[in-house]
């Protein structure tokens, strides 16, 4: 089969790999019919390759329709068509019982302390091959496949995987409710997809904050009061616009690779001149994020506010304002998000009159062998690339 492979720093391919086969009895082969480019991609794409091996299949985001199934596989068959979440998590197990999918017991990756299992992420988290491919092996066939309905184009449930239940829960994290306001800082699509649901859950005051004119003017159109990072006294304006105060809540959907953080920047380059084993270690005991958007989140956020984070951040040793922090009294929450804790709020919005518009989220639908082509526009922000749904 054909699968988009990592090769180094900014070098995805597409290669000709074995198809991967029924390891397990409740494995399903799901034969991959549309599959993102995700943002945190990108990390892989430029600072990550320490904890990858040359050949390593990506991606993460991927629906399709299930062509076999394993012997003890009862609640799928194969021609069902399905959404696979990028949580490898096993549905059964303590943590899958609390919601929290992405700490499964079963499949966290222990040697590395860290939680559930990843597709297509680094040996961080399980190297396991990834979903931008043509077929795609999946265990925990009779619980982690999401379902959907035939019918509807790709394009309404394929954020099922992590655009829509990432954005779910930064908003529910933020403790957005009818009346209340939200900033949030970053437009790409797990921002864009932010201010969505929380102009669907009734915030009255919702402000998106990037650096892109085609995002901002793309968040406009759906009433989002945009403004320019750049924006001379940006501070002011948002308190402004939210009573003086500040927002009740802040959506930091940047993450690692913020603007504005040139040291940290620099110490991200120089990793990357490192051999991979001097490398791993200094990012898993010394590393440091860009942290420009995280402090802008503690600055504007008001006192008593609540700040929730989705996008990546994978320092560990990241300087934080903690005086401030704790005068200001602020509230932080987050992680990476719980996709089957989500779906059944979700999954409603999908077979209605699409609420949030996801038949026309994706910028750009390209086929499998373009690949390259989309990392190295979305990577850049070229040609008003937002979010890229590869075709296999």
């Amino acid at each position: 089969m054909k699968a988009v492979t990592w090769h180094g720093r900014r070098d995805v391919r597409v290669d000709t790999v074995p198809d991967p086969v029924l390891k397990e009895p409740t494995d399903v082969i799901v034969r991959v019919t549309s599959t993102g480019v995700c943002g945190s991609d990108l990390h892989l794409y430029e600072v990550m390759g320490p904890f990858l091996d040359e050949g390593d299949i990506l991606g993460h985001e991927p629906m399709g329709v299930v062509e076999e199934v394993g012997a003890g596989v009862t609640a799928l068959k194969p021609g069902d068509r399905v959404v696979v979440p990028f949580n490898v998590s096993c549905g059964t197990c303590f943590m899958c019982g609390q919601g929290l999918q992405s700490q499964c017991e079963t499949t966290q990756v222990r040697e590395q302390d860290s939680g559930a299992a990843l597709f297509g992420y680094t040996k961080l988290y399980g190297q396991v091959p990834g979903g931008q491919a043509e077929y795609l092996r999946v265990p925990f066939g009779n619980t982690l496949p999401i379902k959907v309905p035939d019918g509807p184009p790709d394009d309404r449930f394929v954020y099922l995987s992590d655009v829509l239940p990432t954005a779910w829960q930064a908003v529910e994290y933020a403790e957005v409710r009818e009346g209340t306001s939200v900033v949030v800082l970053g437009l790409g699509p797990i921002g864009d997809m932010s201010t969505r649901v929380a102009l669907h859950r009734g915030a009255g005051t919702v402000i998106g904050v990037d650096l892109v004119p085609e995002r901002l003017a793309r968040a406009r159109a759906r009433g989002v009061t945009a403004l320019d990072l750049l924006e001379p006294d940006l501070v002011d304006r948002i308190r402004e616009l939210t009573g003086g105060r500040g927002p009740d809540a802040v959506i930091d959907a940047v993450g690692m690779e913020a603007h504005g953080a040139p040291v940290a920047k620099a110490a991200h380059q120089a990793v990357g001149l490192l051999p991979d084993f001097l490398a791993s270690r200094f990012m898993k005991t010394a590393g440091v994020d860009r942290l420009a958007a995280l402090r802008l989140a503690i600055e504007v956020v008001r006192r008593g506010g609540t700040i929730s984070l989705s996008g990546v951040y994978g320092g560990m040793a990241d300087p934080l304002p903690m005086l401030k922090m704790f005068d200001k009294q602020v509230q932080l929450r987050m992680g990476q998000a719980n996709v089957l804790r989500w779906v059944p709020e979700i999954l409603p919005l999908l077979t209605d009159d699409d609420p949030l518009g996801t038949e026309d989220f994706a910028t750009h639908h390209l086929p499998l062998a373009e690949a390259p082509h989309a990392y190295e526009i979305f990577q850049q922000k070229r040609d008003n690339a937002v979010k890229v749904l590869l075709k296999p």
